[in-house]
């Protein structure tokens, strides 16, 4: 796997700003913020370009995974990105002459894979929904092997739409879970992970195990969840159907946690519908709280820490935390890292319109 976050390129780089406590965001200075009521952001370099990044992060990742080109020839390519804002602003005709589906196929032809799949753009959901494609490409024995791939950047447009609707935080810290929290903040995000069938290689020594997913849609409104959870809580049961497992099974969720209202409060409400007795005793944390919401990257930033939780034995914090809210009943990750010897994670997401995707990464 290869990542970049606010905290610059490299999965140590995320390691090492996680759990140092100390969040990513600082003052944008890839666009001007003086009209907006809020101007930071879990921002990396200025000079940031998505195709290259994916492009370098997608070799990283097949590096570390030892896919050279007899590999790769057999491998399937799956993309999760966020819209190019200058093609948005291009007359229709131009923009259909442009499609985003593109860049799975693009990032195929430049990295030598033999196919290319779907460009997931579904919002906050698109890198969780491409990983649960390529499980279960995999588990069903239709590929041996897919990577996955997923960006998005800080940009303006996001950043107007999101001050718009008045979801940014006007206090400038995410704060998951927490009372008095103000909203989301935005982050880079970017990513690439190498997903094989357990017995293709005799030579793979595996990060950890994708063990289940789970997909499910509320439908409930345009961009409010719904407040009992019913999406979030169907996703966790199906995943962890398909993993075997029981909520008690669970060492840690990372959760969605955008730091609004709404959403922190019906997350919390499908956790306790999920897992009955055990939701107030089920580590969780929003890593949000620390490197921004990723938009269409966030599923493949959260998935990456699900894996180092795993292989790390420590628990992110949930930052920002001012004290307990009567909706947000849960276990919560505070002030520092929880050593913990951990088996399964569950990484849960939700997007607009009411989708919702939970996925169960197990120690290897």
């Amino acid at each position: 796997m290869a990542v970049t976050t606010g905290y610059g390129h490299g999965v140590d780089v995320l390691r090492d700003g996680i759990y140092s406590g100390v969040p990513a965001f600082v003052p944008v200075t890839r666009f001007d913020t003086s009209r907006y009521r809020v101007g930071v952001a879990a921002q990396g370099a200025a000079e940031l370009d998505l195709d290259t990044e994916l492009k370098t992060l997608t070799e990283e990742a097949c590096k570390q995974a030892g896919l050279g080109g007899p590999e790769r020839t057999d491998t399937l390519l799956v993309a999760a990105r966020h819209a190019d804002p200058a093609v948005s602003r291009l007359p229709r005709e131009e923009q259909e002459s442009r499609p985003i589906s593109e860049t799975a196929q693009w990032l195929a032809r430049e990295c030598g894979f033999g196919a290319a799949g779907r460009t997931y753009i579904n919002a906050c959901v698109a890198a969780s929904a491409a990983i649960a494609e390529a499980g279960a490409l995999i588990s069903s024995g239709r590929q041996d092997r897919v990577v996955v791939v997923a960006g998005h950047l800080v940009d303006a447009e996001s950043f107007t739409t999101f001050n718009a609707g008045k979801a940014l935080a006007a206090d400038g810290r995410l704060r998951p879970f927490s009372s008095g929290r103000k909203g989301l903040l935005l982050g880079d995000g970017a990513g690439a992970v190498v997903l094989e069938a357990a017995d293709s290689r005799a030579e793979m020594s595996p990060l950890a195990y994708l063990d289940g997913w789970g997909m499910a849609g509320d439908a409930h409104h345009v961009c409010q969840p719904h407040p009992e959870g019913l999406g979030m809580a169907r996703s966790i049961e199906l995943a962890l159907a398909r993993a075997g497992l029981e909520p008690s099974d669970l060492d840690y969720v990372n959760a969605h946690g955008t730091g609004t209202p709404y959403n922190d409060s019906a997350e919390t409400a499908g956790l306790h519908r999920a897992f009955g007795e055990h939701a107030e005793r089920i580590p969780v944390s929003s890593t949000k709280s620390m490197h921004g919401h990723a938009l269409q990257a966030a599923g493949m930033v959260e998935f990456v820490i699900s894996v180092l939780a795993l292989r790390s034995g420590r628990l992110p914090i949930n930052s920002g935390y001012l004290g307990p809210d009567p909706d947000c009943r849960l276990d919560l990750v505070l002030d520092s890292p929880r050593e913990r010897e951990t088996q399964h994670v569950i990484s849960l997401n939700s997007a607009f319109g009411g989708a919702n995707t939970a996925l169960v990464v197990s120690a290897a």
